[in-house]
């Protein structure tokens, strides 16, 4: 990469994306050329955990480098305060215009807008400091005027889209594989880049798949056979997943299924063994549609002239329990809604060791923003949680990293109180903290009993140790972990900041 020529960040952001999702990891259906592709060039990054669940929080994390715990945005809805720096604001300072192609899902700071502002009553709102090329949150009005366009039917509902035109409960959508919402945002972001190869540009692209609605276009709804695909890691019946905790029953009793996941005819259906091998089948198929749209993109990159210039990010806000437990979705604590792909590609000469390179450590969104003001020779602002992984695209080992990760889940409902009523909790109680270790996993509950699984013997995280006596010492030793790293992570913007006769003096030390 020229120091002369205009620098690029594009970043790829699926949504509800299960990490070992991806050929290049060794998944045993799911194909993902262009993703290899991609890793091969660059850097996986094989233990990276997003931050917190579901959509708003994970993605405000990811944009901001901040844990929950410090940006607080715990829920679909809960307002990002506006004091905090981010991804497009940062940008900007680096000279680089921030460019958003789907969503971010950040509800706005309410004191920055009058009461009768309409962006308060969505939580799809647009990262502050973003200027929009395609905005396509769920509804996705901008991709259903395209289709009316194009002599499809007029529907009310989105949902209607999605439905098989001869009403099958697993048949594909109506409409053709180039006019599916995938396709039509990677269009718009191609021809975004084309116009631009003169420009310094940071780009978000937030593909809505493979998040529900679960229904693809032809040939992608049968790109994988539900016979071929295996069943979730679960108990036998979900009444017996309940025994593990009472959180976990409370999730399992309401886990029915809505229309997004298989349509009109799939609604409140259990979760048999049926209706999972259709919906992971088609999950998949769902992933290798944006993995070949990606490609298309990244070709567009290279046919500009721009490869070479632009740092590539492909990630995803969260991933998706698909079955497993019994739950579908990410409102939980497993491992499965949490741990995400990562691949990045650095065009410069100085990332050439680190090119196929596969890393082990944990790694988490957090990481992202701390790594693209690193590459952009930007200073890190004191607030940021995260650690640059540059160090890893050139092939070296940081000689101090985490080992372990840890993330969030805030499962409070301010509106209807579910699992304040069923629970017994306040809405403050109504928090999870996840410290995610090699072997062992703690997850500290505000008001509820702990959980804690021996990774290594129990992946699928099926057998609570927690009130082993036998494992009381090491119940122990993770809270200590736990409760020690979030004293060292709380929030510290001026609490390196001193003032003294010579003036300010600040010490930014890394916190492992």
């Amino acid at each position: 990469m020229s120091s002369q020529r205009p620098r690029k960040v594009l970043i790829f952001a699926g949504d509800q994306w299960r990490g070992e999702c991806l050929s290049a990891v060794g998944h045993p259906l799911v194909k993902t050329p262009s993703l290899d592709a991609l890793a091969a060039e660059g850097t996986l990054f094989r233990n990276h955990f997003t931050q917190c669940s579901p959509c708003g929080p994970s993605r405000s994390s990811l944009l901001t480098g901040l844990y929950l715990m410090t940006h607080r945005s715990g829920r679909n809805g809960t307002p990002l305060d506006d004091r905090f720096t981010n991804m497009a604001r940062e940008a900007r300072k680096a000279g680089l215009r921030p460019w958003l192609f789907g969503y971010t899902d950040t509800s706005p700071d309410p004191r920055t807008r009058p009461p009768g502002d309409p962006a308060l009553k969505t939580y799809e709102g647009v990262l502050p400091g973003m200027d929009i090329g395609t905005n396509l949150p769920e509804d996705l009005k901008a991709w259903r005027a395209d289709l009316r366009a194009k002599g499809y039917p007029s529907f009310d509902d989105v949902w209607d889209y999605f439905e098989p035109a001869d009403g099958r409960l697993n048949g594909p959508a109506l409409y053709r594989a180039e006019d599916s919402p995938t396709a039509f945002l990677a269009d718009r972001v191609i021809q975004h880049i084309g116009e631009r190869a003169d420009e310094p540009w940071l780009t978000y692209v937030s593909f809505l798949a493979p998040h529900p609605p679960i229904r693809a276009a032809a040939p992608w709804h049968e790109r994988y056979s539900p016979g071929e695909v295996t069943l979730p890691a679960r108990l036998a019946r979900h009444e017996d997943e309940a025994a593990l905790h009472p959180f976990h029953a409370f999730r399992t009793e309401a886990m029915k299924l809505g229309r997004s996941w298989l349509g009109k005819q799939a609604v409140g259906r259990r979760l048999d063994d049926e209706v999972m091998r259709m919906i992971r089948a088609t999950y998949y198929g769902l992933i290798s549609e944006t993995d070949h749209h990606i490609g298309r993109v990244l070709q567009a990159l290279k046919d500009s002239g721009q490869w070479n210039d632009t740092l590539v990010i492909v990630t995803t806000d969260h991933a998706e329990m698909l079955g497993d437990r019994w739950l579908v979705g990410k409102e939980t604590v497993f491992d499965k809604a949490f741990h995400i792909p990562c691949i990045l590609r650095d065009p410069r000469v100085a990332a050439d060791d680190g090119r196929g390179r596969q890393v082990t450590q944990f790694t988490e969104a957090v990481d992202l923003l701390p790594t693209i003001l690193d590459w952009l020779g930007r200073p890190q602002p004191p607030e940021l949680d995260g650690l640059s992984l540059l160090p890893w695209l050139a092939g070296e080992t940081p000689a101090r990293w985490r080992t372990a990760a840890h993330f969030e889940y805030d499962f409070r409902d301010p509106v209807h109180q579910g699992p304040e009523q069923a629970l017994g909790l306040s809405s403050d109680q109504c928090y999870a903290a996840i410290l995610r270790g090699e072997r062992w996993k703690y997850v500290h509950f505000a008001g509820l009993e702990p959980l804690l699984f021996d990774m290594a013997k129990d992946p699928a995280e099926a057998c609570n140790l927690a009130g082993d006596p036998a494992h009381q010492a090491t119940l122990l030793a993770c809270a200590q972990e736990l409760l020690s790293f979030r004293m060292v992570h709380a929030e510290r913007t001026l609490a390196g900041k001193f003032l003294t006769e010579q003036g300010i003096v600040e010490r930014a030390d890394l916190r492992y």
